[in-house]
């Protein structure tokens, strides 16, 4: 394979916006139900906000109503992230305890028709609700939106079975680390032990160049591993940290390649069949060169049996 990536950037502009928010508003009562997707990682770091608000924006993108909300209650980074911070004036606790309601509540998104923000709480502590109260929560949103993307705090304590109660699909993000791996082979036991169904993964920040020297887990390593559905890959872009930092998500912006790969994640989720993103791997993957070390009894005791 050759290494870089298959597709062109689609780029994103006001007009396509507007055509497809027109369709949107054609389609009415056409409209599929409203689906929860909780957005969740084993390990903080790995892009989980980052991914919701872009899987926000390309859902959006696509006529599709949507409303994120920031389950990491204590925290509060989405908003940030979004570039919505200073429009916060009610927060998921206000709706939960009936303060307000939950459309007076919803920040809507100016630069993207149909995409809405419900952030979270700083002050408050993730006990402070049950999975009850948010399943309450979504089901109260479901009104306003085709999809509810819930993003959950990192991590498997209460703030994560908040989060995991209303989902109708999770979404798994992890970085093609062994730590960050093995966290999130623990979280995909948690979730299917619930009775929700298996998480699809996202992969991000692919470094192709580790990829093919060897140096990096490659995606049918992980895919190996953790053995679930491949939503998307996202290669690591330069570009999201300054965008993160302007309060920009990347799909947003022409150009970028993990952008397109968000468009092309959001394009998944709705059924359509659209290639990954194809990296150079002519080299040993990462996971060959450590049998092939163990084989060759350079492993613990001399590799013996």
């Amino acid at each position: 394979m050759s290494q870089g990536f298959t597709e062109p950037p689609i780029g994103y502009t006001n007009e396509a916006a507007d055509r497809a928010a027109a369709d949107h508003a054609r389609k009415g009562s056409e409209s599929m139900p409203a689906q929860v997707i909780t957005v969740t990682s084993g390990k903080g770091g790995v892009g989980k906000t980052t991914a919701t608000a872009n899987l926000g924006v390309a859902l959006a993108a696509r006529g599709r109503n949507v409303v994120v909300v920031d389950a990491d209650i204590g925290l509060r980074n989405l908003d940030v992230v979004m570039g919505l911070e200073n429009r916060v004036v009610y927060n998921l606790i206000h709706v939960i305890r009936g303060v307000t309601q939950a459309e007076k509540a919803l920040i809507r998104d100016k630069r993207v028709p149909g995409l809405m923000l419900l952030a979270a709480d700083q002050h408050a502590d993730k006990d402070d609700v049950s999975p009850d109260e948010m399943d309450a929560l979504c089901a109260s949103l479901r009104p306003f939106a085709d999809y509810i993307i819930v993003d959950s705090p990192a991590g498997i304590e209460q703030g994560f079975r908040n989060a995991l109660a209303p989902a109708d699909q999770v979404v798994l993000v992890t970085t093609p680390e062994v730590s960050a791996v093995r966290d999130a082979d623990r979280v995909i036991g948690l979730v299917e032990a619930t009775g929700k169904p298996s998480p699809r993964l996202i992969l991000n920040r692919i470094k192709p160049e580790l990829v093919a020297q060897g140096d990096m887990m490659t995606t049918d390593d992980v895919v190996d591993v953790l053995r679930i559905e491949l939503l998307g890959i996202v290669p690591e872009d330069g570009a999201i940290v300054a965008a993160t930092n302007r309060g920009e998500p990347v799909a947003l912006q022409a150009g970028s390649r993990a952008g397109q790969a968000f468009h092309n994640i959001a394009a998944r989720i709705e059924g359509e069949r659209v290639p990954f993103m194809t990296l150079d791997a002519s080299q040993q993957s990462f996971l060959d060169r450590l049998s092939s070390l163990f084989r060759s009894g350079h492993g613990p005791a001399g590799g013996a049996r």
